[in-house]
C-alpha cells in the first residue's frame, strides 16, 4: 500500500537509516578528493602531451573535452557536498575545502551556497524555489512558450530548451537570476543586496567574486605564457562540459511529468523534497559523479549524508519512503529529451502542480 506524503515524517525515515551513515570521515572524503583532482590531471596530462594543437585534430578535442570534462565534473560534486557540510563537522574546514574546489571551476563558492541552500530549502515551490521553477501554463510566459513550441514543433522544441539548459542555462543563472523562483525576479550571484542576497551576504559573495578573479587572472596569464587555444582546449572546454553536467543533473531532478510542484496552500518541505527523481545515468558517470544523480532524491531530505554512504544508505531510505520515491528507468538521453518538451505545469487540484503533456 503506497504511503502518502502527510503519512511519514523526516523522522521515522531518519530512523529506518543506520546513523553510522550519517557519520563523516575526513580521511575518507579526501581520498574521494584526490582521485578526482588526480584523474582530472592525468586525463589533461594525456591531452596535453599527446593531441596537436591544430584544427585537424578538433574533433579529437572535442571527444577530449567531453571525456575530461566528465572527469572533472567529480571536483564540483565534491565542492558541493563542502556547501552542504558533509566533508567534517567542522563549518570552517568545510569552507575551506569547497571554496578552493569550486572557485577553481569558477563557481562562486559562498554566493552558490546560499542560493542552493534556499533551492533544498524550498525544493519544489512553485514560487519561492530556487532554480528550475516552471512556468504555469496559462501565465503570459506559458502562453509564449507553448506558441513558440507550437511553431517550431516538438523536436525543435525540445533541442532548443537543451541547448538552453546545457550551455546558457548555468551562466544565466549566476548572472541573473534565470530559472529562479517567480517571487524574487531578478537577482545575481555577484551583486549584493538583491532579493536573494541580503546585504548581510556582502562579505561571503565579496570573497567569492575575488576567489573568481584570482582564477580568471590565472587563466589570462596561462593564455600569456603558451596560447589561447591551450587555454580553451584544457581549461574552457572541459569547464562547459562541467555546466552541462550540473544543469542537466539539476534540470532532470525537478523536471518531469509525473513528479508535482507545490503552491504555498499546500507546500512543506518533505513533500518537495521528496517531490524529485533520480535518473538512470551510464555506470562509469555516475560513479566519476559519486553517484549524485541516482542518490539524488536522498541528497535532498539528508543534505550533509557523505557520499561515499549514499548508495547504502539509499537502500533503506527506498525501503521507508515506499512508493513516494522517484525513478526514472529510460536512457538518460531519452528523459532529457522528453523533459526539454515540457512546457509548463497546471494545477491538478490540492495545491499540487504537474506538467503538461501538451
Amino acid at each position: 500500500m503506497s504511503k502518502a506524503p502527510e503519512q511519514i515524517n523526516i523522522g521515522q525515515i531518519r530512523k529506518a537509516i543506520p546513523e553510522s551513515l550519517f557519520k563523516k570521515s575526513e580521511s575518507r572524503f579526501l581520498v574521494s578528493v584526490a582521485q578526482a583532482i588526480s584523474s582530472t590531471a592525468l586525463l589533461a596530462y594525456i591531452g596535453y602531451r599527446y593531441i596537436p594543437l591544430t584544427w585537424y585534430a578538433l574533433p579529437i578535442w572535442i571527444v577530449f573535452d567531453f571525456l575530461l570534462g566528465t572527469v572533472a565534473m567529480g571536483i564540483w560534486v565534491l565542492g558541493h557536498e563542502c556547501g552542504h557540510s558533509a566533508f567534517s563537522d567542522n563549518k570552517m574546514w568545510n569552507d575551506i575545502l569547497g571554496y578552493f574546489l569550486h572557485e577553481i571551476l569558477l563557481v562562486p563558492y559562498f554566493s552558490w551556497q546560499h542560493s542552493h541552500a534556499l533551492h533544498h530549502a524550498k525544493t519544489n515551490h512553485l514560487t519561492e524555489g530556487e532554480t528550475f521553477c516552471p512556468v504555469v501554463l496559462n501565465s503570459k510566459m506559458g502562453k509564449i512558450y507553448q506558441k513558440i513550441k507550437d511553431i517550431i514543433g516538438v523536436e525543435s522544441f525540445s533541442i532548443v530548451q537543451i541547448f538552453n539548459v546545457t550551455v546558457l542555462g548555468w551562466p544565466l543563472y549566476l548572472l541573473l537570476g534565470v530559472t529562479g523562483g517567480s517571487s524574487r525576479g531578478f537577482t545575481s550571484h555577484f551583486i549584493v543586496p538583491n532579493k536573494l542576497f541580503p546585504s548581510r551576504m556582502l562579505v561571503k559573495v565579496s570573497l567569492s567574486n575575488i576567489g573568481l578573479c584570482f582564477v580568471i587572472f590565472g587563466l589570462y596569464k596561462w593564455a600569456q605564457a603558451t596560447s589561447f587555444a591551450e587555454v580553451m582546449a584544457l581549461y574552457i572546454g572541459p569547464y562547459l562540459v562541467i555546466n552541462m553536467w550540473l544543469t542537466i543533473i539539476t534540470f532532470l531532478q525537478h523536471t518531469d511529468i509525473s513528479i508535482p510542484h507545490y503552491d504555498s496552500t499546500s507546500w512543506n518541505w518533505l513533500k518537495g523534497a521528496l517531490s524529485t527523481i533520480d535518473r538512470n545515468y551510464p555506470a562509469w558517470i555516475d560513479s566519476l559523479h559519486f553517484e549524485i544523480g541516482t542518490t539524488h532524491v536522498l541528497h535532498h531530505v539528508f543534505s550533509e549524508l557523505p557520499h561515499y554512504h549514499a548508495n547504502e544508505a539509499n537502500i533503506y531510505f527506498k525501503k521507508a519512503v515506499g512508493d513516494l520515491y522517484h525513478c526514472d528507468e529510460k536512457p538518460l538521453l531519452t528523459s532529457l529529451y522528453q523533459c526539454a518538451s515540457l512546457v509548463g505545469v497546471e494545477h491538478k487540484g490540492d495545491g499540487a502542480w504537474f506538467f503538461s503533456k501538451e
